[in-house]
């Protein structure tokens, strides 16, 4: 009997409870976020708590944002409300997710009850999309772009083949922003029959615990969405979150930290590239970067006790128990983190 990855298992537990102390190199939330700025907004709003959630300025400030009407805008309790919502909503009779990547919409598809089939991308192709993988009568999609975890950001225009006329096509791009220029983004497509594009406040602007995301559809899907979630289902601060972050001055500040990520990077892949046993899954072109090496489950144990969480990979279906995911670091962390590195393995 094959035994399922543990799905609901994710970074935050790498750093629970008498591990809070660790370097946290587990979670892909940016460190020193959210800026004080955003902080300020948040705790203003504090003084209408006692008034019940309006989410319409908010909505209207991230249709705004990507140049869409209002009506195809949906802000969730973070993305992984969106995925729940989906799988209670969508009537799918053979969905699809596309692995390895984050495993919360298999889950919430599993609990929804349905059947779920795998799409396994290989380490062989780079862990890169083929279209013509996906089986052609599947009428649920879901994928993550850029992936998490293997950080492979997918042609625009090969995620964009997997639409088609009776398909939901689930594109998961919490991380996107990371990603300078937002390249390869279906956001602000509308041409594509049944996309639905889901995005994260939470990653870039250090918001984890308030719990804020979207989705991005046509209206009828975001009617279908909005008859199963419960009422009020975002928080007034949460709200006022969503509007700051999708003000031009913010915008700006996602752009300037996504390409500090990506020199971030680049300069933790090349330190990684001084270990003859590390293999790097490249190009990377999200917030973190996935590893191969002997012994991963060994050394994770070993980094711990350096003082260093790292992200366990055999949780993820499509691979196994020799592969990490590292959050990606400002360089004086990374540095540190070679040091530890090269006593664990």
């Amino acid at each position: 009997m094959t035994t399922l990855p543990d799905l609901r298992h994710h970074g935050d537990a790498e750093v629970r409870g008498a591990a809070a102390g660790l370097t946290d190199l587990a979670v892909n939330v940016r460190t020193g976020t959210p800026p004080a700025w955003l902080k300020a907004r948040i705790a203003a709003s504090l003084d209408g708590l006692a008034a019940y959630p309006d989410g319409t300025a908010a909505r209207a400030a991230v249709a705004a944002r990507h140049g869409l009407p209002a009506s195809r805008v949906l802000l969730t309790a973070g993305a992984a409300e969106a995925f729940v919502l989906l799988a209670r909503a969508v009537r799918a009779e053979r969905p699809v997710v596309v692995h390895p990547q984050f495993t919360e919409p298999e889950a919430a598809l599993r609990d929804a009850g349905h059947e779920v089939r795998r799409v396994l991308l290989t380490e062989r192709d780079g862990f890169r999309l083929d279209p013509d993988a996906v089986p052609e009568d599947a009428d649920l999609v879901v994928i993550g772009n850029p992936t998490n975890p293997t950080s492979v950001l997918h042609p625009a225009e090969a995620v964009a083949a997997l639409a088609r006329p009776g398909r939901t096509l689930v594109v998961d791009e919490a991380f996107m922003d990371a990603v300078p220029g937002e390249a390869e983004s279906l956001a602000s497509r509308t041409d594509l029959p049944g996309l639905v594009v889901l995005r994260s406040l939470t990653k870039t602007w250090g918001l984890a615990g308030l719990r804020i995301g979207y989705v991005l559809a046509d209206p009828e899907i975001i009617e279908a969405l909005e008859r199963v979630q419960p009422l009020w289902p975002v928080s007034s601060p949460a709200l006022t979150a969503a509007e700051a972050c999708c003000e031009p001055a913010a915008l700006a500040e996602a752009a300037a930290a996504a390409a500090e990520i990506a020199a971030d990077r680049q300069y933790l892949i090349a330190r990684l590239d001084e270990f003859p046993q590390v293999t790097v899954v490249r190009p990377a072109e999200g917030p973190f970067v996935l590893i191969r090496l002997p012994d991963a489950a060994g050394v994770r144990e070993r980094l711990r006790e350096l003082g260093f969480a790292v992200r366990r990979g055999d949780t993820f279906p499509g691979l196994g128990t020799d592969w990490l995911r590292l959050a990606v670091r400002g360089r004086d962390t990374t540095d540190r983190f070679v040091t530890a590195l090269a006593k664990a393995v």
